[in-house]
C-alpha cells in the first residue's frame, strides 16, 4: 500500500478503509507520521476553515461515588468509601449560578454513576441545573447512565432519553465509549454496558433528535485494531442520523489509575500515538466535522501540535475537571480563553466561541 497515493486519494474523496486506517495509524518514521499530520491538517482546512472554536463551559461534579469504578479512572469512589460526596439540590444550584455568573453557555455535569440514582435523580439534576443557570445547554448523561437508570426503574432507554429531554437536557454526553470493543471493555470498565446497548441508546437519542459528543478513550492497552474498529462504528452512526456533533479523543492518564498500578495497562499513549489517533480520525471520519482537542489530556503544547493534525476545536474553559486531575493531569482544570487565542493565534488562524452545537456566537474572533 501506497501512503502517499492514499493520501491523496483520500483528499480527493475515497472514503478510508478499516484496513487502510489501520495502515496510517501504524505509521511510525518521521517523515510518514508528519505526511498524514500534514493530509489531516488539509484535510481539516477544507472541511471547516482556519477557525479554531471553543464552548465556555463548567463541568460541575456531583458526586464522586460510582457503581463502575473503572480500572482506567481515579476519581470514582464505592458507595460508602471515605472521601465520597454526593451533592443535593442547594450545591448543584450554587455552582450553577457560578456558572451564570461566568458567562458559560454549557453546564456539564461530570459524575460517577452512583448506585442509588434513578430516572428521577437525573431529572431532577437537569431541574436544579436550569433553576441555577436558564438558558444554559445541559451536556449531561452517557448512555451508561441511560442504560442502567432506564433497567432500575424497568422501562426503555427511550423512555428515559424522553423525560430526560422533557426536563430540559441539551446534548447527550458521548462519554462511556472508552473503546467499543466488548474484550476490552471487560479488562478497562467491566461493570459498564456492552458495546450494543452503548450504540443502539446512541442511536436512539440522535434518532430523536438529541445530539450527542462522540468521544474514544485510548492508550490502556488496545491495539491499533481496536481503534480504528470504533472510529468506523462511529462513522456508521453518523451516516444514519448526522447526531455526533465532533469527536473527542480522550487520551488515556495512567498515573492514579488502579489499571496501571496493577501492571494491566501501559503508561497511557505516546505523543506520536496522540498525534496519528486525532490526524487519521480526521481523515477516516468524513462525516464528522468537528475533532476536538482535550488539552486538559495532552497538555497546551501537544494540543498546540494537534491543531496542526487535523484538531480544529479546543472543547471548554471547563473550570473544574476533578475526573482527569485525579487520575494525575494536575493542571487539567481550567484554560482561559486568552491563552487558547495565542495558541490559534501562533499557528495563523482565528478563536472563536461556539455553542454546544457549534454555532458562532460572537461577529468576530477573540484576540
Amino acid at each position: 500500500m501506497d501512503r502517499a497515493t492514499l493520501l491523496d486519494d483520500t483528499l480527493a474523496g475515497h472514503r478510508l478503509t478499516e484496513e487502510e486506517g489501520r495502515f496510517l495509524m501504524t505509521a511510525t518514521s518521521g517523515r510518514d507520521v508528519f505526511a498524514i499530520a500534514a493530509a489531516a491538517d488539509e484535510c481539516r482546512r477544507k472541511r471547516v476553515g482556519d477557525r479554531v472554536t471553543f464552548v465556555r463551559n463548567q463541568n460541575l461534579h456531583v458526586t464522586n461515588v460510582c457503581k463502575n469504578t473503572c480500572g482506567f479512572c481515579g476519581f470514582g469512589r464505592p458507595l460508602g468509601a471515605p472521601g465520597t460526596y454526593c451533592f443535593g439540590r442547594e450545591e448543584v444550584r450554587r455552582k450553577a449560578a457560578l456558572a451564570r455568573d461566568r458567562r458559560v453557555t454549557e453546564v456539564c455535569p461530570l459524575s460517577g454513576v452512583h448506585p442509588d440514582f434513578t430516572v428521577d435523580s437525573y431529572v431532577d439534576l437537569i431541574t436544579w441545573i436550569l433553576e441555577g443557570a436558564p438558558g444554559v445547554d445541559v451536556h449531561f448523561c452517557s448512555p451508561e447512565e441511560v442504560s442502567y437508570v432506564a433497567k432500575k426503574a424497568g422501562i426503555s432507554t427511550a423512555e428515559v432519553l424522553e423525560r430526560l429531554r422533557s426536563a430540559g437536557l441539551g446534548t447527550l454526553q458521548g462519554t462511556a465509549a472508552e473503546i467499543l470493543d466488548d474484550e476490552v471493555r471487560q479488562v478497562i470498565c467491566p461493570k459498564k454496558c456492552d458495546t450494543a446497548t452503548w450504540l443502539r441508546v446512541i442511536r436512539e437519542a440522535h434518532a430523536m433528535g438529541i445530539r450527542s459528543t462522540a468521544t474514544i478513550m485510548y492508550g490502556a492497552g488496545e491495539t491499533v485494531a481496536h481503534r480504528v474498529r470504533h472510529l468506523a462504528l462511529l462513522r456508521e452512526v453518523q451516516d444514519e442520523h448526522g447526531g455526533f456533533t465532533e469527536l473527542v479523543p480522550l487520551s488515556y492518564i495512567h498515573q492514579n489509575t488502579a489499571l496501571f498500578r496493577a501492571g494491566r495497562a501501559p503508561p497511557g499513549a505516546t505523543g506520536r500515538e496522540d498525534l496519528l489517533l486525532v490526524a487519521v480520525a480526521r481523515l477516516f471520519l468524513d462525516n464528522i466535522d468537528h475533532v476536538q482537542v482535550s488539552w486538559g489530556k495532552v497538555g497546551p503544547k501537544m494540543a498546540s501540535l494537534l491543531l496542526l493534525a487535523g484538531g480544529d476545536d479546543l472543547g471548554g474553559t471547563m473550570y473544574e475537571d476533578e475526573v482527569t486531575v485525579d487520575a494525575g493531569a494536575e493542571e487539567a482544570s481550567y484554560m482561559d480563553p486568552g491563552a487558547m487565542a495565542r495558541l490559534a493565534a501562533d499557528l495563523g488562524r482565528t478563536l472563536w466561541q461556539r455553542s454546544t452545537t457549534y454555532e458562532l456566537l460572537r461577529e468576530a474572533p477573540l484576540s
